[in-house]
């Protein structure tokens, strides 16, 4: 069994102002994991498969749900040559209590200023009840061995996503 990591995200190497689509090469970041290993999205090309998915806040409930769900099916992931990657603009104290309350073992990035949340278009304008504000929208990428984009997921409901997700890769 892996070790739960945790990760704090530096400046990227890449812009991109316009929505991602399928065939698109994944917007690169870098990533500190919690053993202090940088680790970029890049160093994964022709290594593995990921799934990048991005949620609102650590500790809520369709966060809970959605983390349970990929924590639960992560042996599955793995043994298919999947690596997951989580990202939400929670601090790095935020996501290890996150990781060590749920036993996550797959990476958490820290995106507090939104940057990587913008690249892959996912950060934006929401409403709840009435209420609009700025925020992440629950989303996620899967990206081939190759580093191109082959499906997105937008507005995902967590029951079940873990599933589908899977689903997607075979």
């Amino acid at each position: 069994m892996r070790y739960p990591k945790t990760a704090l995200v530096r400046n990227g190497d890449h812009d991109r102002s316009s929505v991602l689509g399928r065939g698109d090469l994944a917007p690169d970041f870098s990533l500190t994991d919690s053993d202090g290993n940088a680790i970029k999205v890049s160093d994964f090309k022709d290594k593995k498969k990921l799934v990048i998915y991005f949620y609102p806040k650590d500790f809520t409930p369709g966060c809970i749900t959605e983390a349970s769900e990929f924590t639960r099916d992560y042996e599955m992931f793995s043994q298919a040559n999947i690596e997951i990657i989580g990202i939400s603009p929670d601090n790095i104290q935020s996501h290890l209590g996150f990781k060590e309350k749920m036993g996550i073992p797959f990476l958490l990035a820290s995106d507090p200023t939104n940057e990587i949340s913008k690249r892959y278009g996912v950060y934006g304008l929401k409403n709840f009840m009435g209420k609009e504000y700025f925020g992440v929208t629950r989303s996620t990428f899967l990206v081939g061995k190759d580093g191109k984009i082959f499906k997105i997921f937008n507005k995902v409901k967590p029951r079940g996503h873990s599933q589908e997700v899977l689903e997607s890769f075979e």
